[in-house]
């Protein structure tokens, strides 16, 4: 697949400030976070950080197209001789939305500032979801080629994937019963898997 290049980690300065803001909303979340905070914490000046962010909005913003496009990458599998494009991007996605609910930043944010995510779901994407379309679309045109995957207009077919798995992603919580093993994560992951494999399955 190709590789997605993004401006958050653009350098190690950037990783430094953005690991500090990581800390910082770990620690206190969004809304008590401030550019002092992060300042102090990655050992620059507060101009430093407003020569590129203006707020800690935006801060957080690239924060979260680092964090969750390194998220979705990890979780792709290399690819294998004996699984078709479909079955690793199937594979993928599924650990993709296991490891997202699991990650430390999505939990603080979803418990404490989940307005910051409501414009990617109702208003416009953001880059990282940008990125994560091309992602699929490379993974679509693969399973194109080897017949794996069902063929339609494959920036269709993406937005399609990842209306799907967003929407695990965001509300899976709101839907398990973990003292119930018919309603538990792991249940509507296996769910997950089957809705994507009639959805792509020529």
């Amino acid at each position: 697949m190709t590789p997605i290049r993004h401006n958050a980690s653009a350098g190690s300065d950037n990783d430094t400030v953005l690991d500090a803001v990581r800390d910082c909303v770990l620690a206190v979340g969004v809304r008590r976070t401030t550019l002092t905070d992060v300042a102090r914490r990655a050992g620059v000046s507060r101009m430093t950080l407003y020569r590129r962010w203006p707020d800690v909005r935006s801060l957080v913003g690239d924060l979260m197209t680092r964090e969750w496009i390194a998220v979705a990458t990890g979780a792709m599998p290399e690819h294998r001789a004996d699984m078709t494009a479909r079955e690793l991007l199937t594979r993928g996605l599924v650990d993709a939305v296991r490891n997202f609910v699991a990650h430390p930043l999505f939990r603080k944010i979803l418990d404490v500032d989940p307005e910051l995510l409501l414009p990617y779901v109702l208003d416009r994407r953001g880059a990282s979801q940008e990125a994560l379309l091309e992602l699929l679309a490379d993974a679509l045109r693969e399973g194109h080629a080897d017949g794996s995957v069902r063929r339609a207009p494959v920036e269709r077919q993406a937005r399609s994937v990842l209306l799907i798995v967003q929407s695990f992603t965001l509300s899976l919580r709101t839907m398990t019963d973990e003292d119930d093993p018919e309603l538990s994560a792991e249940a509507f992951l296996g769910e997950l898997r089957g809705i994507l494999e009639r959805t792509l399955t020529p």
